[in-house]
């Protein structure tokens, strides 16, 4: 079975179709108008649950848009899924590898069937422009499709070892399941990333409670409903809305799980591993943000280098944990790239993402944008100076924030150093692509990193020295950002993962499984 990615909007554009999409995404968004608003139960196995309490999504778009009102569950909903994902995983993981292998293509096909619906959803639920939406959709389909891809290249992960010692000796690796998974998914890619854990934990043989961000709760209901329509059983892959305290203080005395996984900022990640591991060993996939460097040395194509720069830093609002968050330029392209930078910024569109023309839409919520505007202000009060954005455009209807440039910031500054997760880039310039690397490495992140470089020996000293999971060397779609299934797999180093087995890669399932020696003789 090839695996080919998704590839929606360059596909239609190859194909000479680029208008099409443009209405299927429109009539996609008046469609999805009818469903906004709506009431989403808890999914515990077959059962819907309702409760007194209720968690109201609206959308960072338009705050008088409800985009739908969700169950606030209660430590003990949390208990009571993991539960039934206990009992459901002795059936589950004696299925027969290839029949997973058939459901997960099935339900690529449910979402391949809704895409632009889901793609549309996305946009009202986290502000995403119609090209991120799209994007983010077929990353969650390449999932399905790859990871089926690999199971079945694995043949299931079952192997024969060799035997040289007793003729009669017939040994085998096998690799198995552990049991129930928590699944803790992020606001930002609440379609991909829920995917990518959940599929990772249950094509694997596991079950799961899948718990979404109370600020993107519904295209995780949608992944899941997607994976039930396609015949994964109920009591497999369950669905559960808790505010942040109430999973937290489940695990403080959770024994019954057997996995984690969880996307994140580093800080709450560690706390929830100490916590896990803390009562017994158990296993753990984390992706824990990051403080991404892109280097711009003196034999930089300096237009690669801006629109890379751009896309990396100010796409969807740099709250990817693959933002561009630091550039560091070589003295001698350094005023100019600044000033094409400083322009290409100030041509940005921001606005209303269902909107063709729009580049930046809103940040996902008020707390962000006053985390946006209090490191605007420590930027100014530490010596930085701005030279585009940092105003605040609307904070009440919508969430609008400007993209960001900062210069001259002094290197003793904590923002060098801290995950913003906001549109501000800082900017230093450097003497030799040495140094860049050294301040590149600088930080306890490691996720992602791009140069740009026309020297072949300058990017490969980059790729040899640079402490990251992802690496990229002149890619002008941006500069840090946008790995792809089955091409780029994505992870992090130091504080920024845990596994070392990254996602959308041919070793990431591994990551859910433990191994099992089997030896029998004649």
């Amino acid at each position: 079975m090839p695996f080919v990615n998704e590839n929606t909007y360059n596909r239609y554009v190859a194909e000479g179709r680029e208008e099409e999409f443009h209405r299927l995404y429109e009539a996609a968004l008046e469609k999805v108008k009818e469903e906004l608003g709506r009431e989403y139960p808890i999914l515990i196995g077959k059962e819907e649950v309702r409760t007194e309490k209720k968690i109201v999504e609206r959308s960072p778009i338009d705050t008088s848009i409800v985009v739908g009102v969700f169950q606030s569950g209660s430590v003990e909903d949390v208990s009571r899924a993991v539960d039934v994902a206990k009992a459901a995983f002795k059936e589950w993981s004696s299925v027969d590898w290839r029949d997973r292998v058939e459901l997960s293509l099935k339900a690529a096909e449910e979402i391949r069937r809704q895409k632009f619906e889901l793609a549309a959803l996305m946009t009202y639920e986290n502000g995403k422009n119609r090209f991120e939406s799209v994007a983010e959709i077929d990353e969650t389909i390449d999932y399905f499709t790859y990871y089926a891809h690999i199971l079945e290249e694995n043949r299931g992960f079952v192997r024969e070892m060799e035997s040289r010692i007793y003729r009669n000796e017939h040994a085998y690796s096998v690799m198995r399941p552990y049991g129930a998974w928590l699944i803790m998914a992020p606001f930002n890619f609440p379609a991909a990333i829920t995917t990518t854990m959940t599929l990772g934990a249950v094509i694997t043989g596991n079950t799961v409670v899948v718990k979404p961000s109370p600020h993107t709760p519904l295209l995780p209901y949608k992944m899941v409903e997607a994976m039930r329509r396609a015949g994964f059983p109920p009591e497999v892959v369950n669905y559960i809305t808790v505010e942040n305290e109430v999973i937290a203080k489940y695990l403080e005395t959770d024994n019954k799980l057997d996995g984690l996984a969880f996307t994140g900022s580093k800080e709450v990640g560690q706390r929830l591993l100490k916590q896990f591991i803390n009562i017994r060993p158990r296993p753990a996939v984390l992706e824990l943000g990051g403080k991404n460097a892109t280097i711009v040395t003196a034999k930089a194509d300096l237009n690669k280098a801006v629109e890379g720069v751009f896309r990396g830093a100010f796409g969807f609002g740099a709250q990817k944990c693959s933002a561009t968050a630091r550039v560091f330029v070589e003295a001698p392209v350094y005023d100019k790239f600044v000033e094409m930078l400083v322009e290409r910024v100030k041509n940005a569109v921001i606005g209303d993402p269902r909107r063709r023309e729009t580049f930046l839409g809103p940040i996902i919520n008020k707390a962000a944008v006053e985390k946006y505007r209090r490191f605007i202000e420590q930027a100014k009060r530490e010596g930085g100076r701005i030279l585009v954005g940092g105003r605040v455009i609307e904070e009440e209807k919508s969430y609008l924030v400007e993209p960001t440039v900062v210069v001259d910031l002094p290197y003793t500054s904590d923002l060098w150093r801290t995950e913003l997760f906001v549109p501000i880039l800082l900017v230093m310039k450097v003497d030799s692509l040495e140094e860049a690397v050294r301040y590149a490495n600088d930080v306890d992140y490691g996720l992602t990193a791009g140069i740009f470089s026309e020297d072949p020996k300058e990017v490969q000293y980059f790729f040899d020295n640079i402490e990251a999971g992802v690496t990229y060397a002149n890619r002008v779609v941006g500069s840090t950002t946008g790995a792809m299934p089955g091409v780029q797999p994505f992870g992090g180093w130091k504080g920024s993962g845990w596994t070392g087995r990254n996602a959308g890669g041919p070793y990431y399932l591994l990551s859910f499984m433990r191994e099992q020696a089997r030896t029998w003789y004649d």
